[in-house]
């Protein structure tokens, strides 16, 4: 998810004029700038039909860090960590049904990853391409988002913040579970809309 940041500052310099084109493959990047998720100012959220109505939570504990070289932030990383048991509905009995095999397993499973594979910009909208992994399983996911600014560039108080959405198919990751409604239906979509708002600072 978080490779939008390194995509992000890619844009202002290109847009600048600034610095100079990818590196030959293979090639180690001379400089590279490590952020770090700032996840009281950061958070991830989701929501999932339920009935005629949305369900929403967050997770509450999880971390991030994205590695760029400022020259060339098309070969940065992200990897990003998030610890599922911390799943956060504000309804302690939806929670621990939550937590359970019916659906995160997250005795078997703790925790939930991405990590970034490509990263593509168009201005300051982002299109990134990443690994998620959940209860086990990896797929690839696309993320659009957009800069929202950086603050205190070059110091070691540089900020930098995004936000970016996307939607996956829970029954991809193996998280099943549903019941019959009585007249036809079921009571769970299985569409999961995740939605970030990230700020990140230099380390």
């Amino acid at each position: 998810m978080y490779a939008l940041a390194v995509a992000v500052l890619g844009a202002v310099v290109a847009g600048a004029g600034a610095g100079p084109g990818p590196r030959p493959h293979g090639m180690v990047p001379d400089t590279v700038v490590t952020y770090r998720i700032d996840v009281g100012h950061s958070d991830i959220s989701f929501r999932i039909r339920h009935l005629m109505s949305r369900t929403r939570g967050t997770f509450n504990e999880w971390s991030g860090t994205i590695k760029a070289d400022p020259a060339d932030w098309t070969t940065g990383s992200v990897d990003v960590t998030i610890q599922a048991a911390s799943i956060d509905t504000r309804h302690e009995r939806r929670d621990a049904d939550l937590r359970s095999d019916n659906f995160l397993d997250v005795e078997t499973f703790p925790t939930i990853t991405f990590t970034s594979r490509k990263v593509e910009v168009t201005g300051t909208t982002l299109a990134i391409t990443g690994d998620l992994t959940i209860r086990d399983v990896t797929r690839p996911v696309v993320l659009q988002g957009e800069f929202l600014g950086i603050t205190g560039t070059g110091t070691p108080r540089e900020r930098i913040g995004f936000e970016a959405s996307t939607t996956i198919n829970r029954l991809d990751y193996g998280v099943k579970w549903n019941r019959a409604l009585e007249g036809g239906g079921v009571l769970l979509g299985d569409e999961l809309e995740i939605s970030i708002g990230i700020e990140a600072v230099r380390m």
